[in-house]
């Protein structure tokens, strides 16, 4: 998938970052108060001025033609003049501003799992978690601020990709690179579980 089709578009034909609000909305739930973790949107994790500029991006971006040379996302920061809306659009891509509300507390968040590093029976034991299925790895990678890292010594036997799960921890603000991204967050895990409906 091209990275303008990331801003603009899924396979299905829906923007993903309005797509990503709707899931993430309706994918958690206020969490009961008899729990030991406070169950979190992603959402709630996004600055609001850094989530309104992601839900406007350039108008620009829809008349690039998919695999042109200026179909990336090193060729949109490259623009030398660019307008408000379009600097706070890249801006807000790449930032790791932070809410601090849930800082050393714990939390209940769905997610996906990106590996970064396998033990030798291929679980991983060193991963991004990140809102949404493909991240960091078929397109463009979310926000800092829309991906936490995370290990786990266990490791986490993921056997699709697309497999979700619930990660329960205490959340960090604590930047990490990786070539797949960076990550604003860091969840300190307690475990990990399937995701199922509730």
């Amino acid at each position: 998938m091209t990275k303008r089709r990331f801003f603009l578009y899924t396979r299905s034909g829906i923007n993903p970052i309005f797509a990503l609000v709707l899931m993430l909305v309706t994918f958690c739930a206020v969490a009961e108060s008899e729990s030991p973790y406070t169950e979190i949107e992603w959402v709630a994790l996004i600055p609001p001025d850094d989530l309104t500029a992601l839900l406007s991006p350039p108008d620009f971006l829809s008349g690039i033609p998919d695999g042109s040379e200026q179909d990336s996302f090193d060729a949109f920061n490259q623009f030398d003049s660019l307008d408000e809306r379009t600097r706070r659009f890249q801006e807000a891509m790449s930032s790791t501003k932070v809410i601090r509300t849930y800082e050393n507390k714990r939390i209940r968040i769905p997610g996906f799992v990106v590996p970064l590093q396998s033990d030798d029976d291929k679980n991983a034991v060193e991963f991004f978690i990140v809102p949404y299925f493909g991240a960091c790895l078929h397109m463009p990678p979310p926000p800092p601020n829309q991906i936490i890292y995370s290990e786990h010594k266990a490791g986490v036997k993921v056997e699709n990709l697309y497999d979700p799960f619930w990660f329960e921890g205490t959340l960090k603000i604590e930047t990490k690179a990786n070539v797949l991204g960076t990550s604003a967050y860091k969840l300190v895990l307690d475990r990990v579980l399937p995701y199922e409906d509730e």
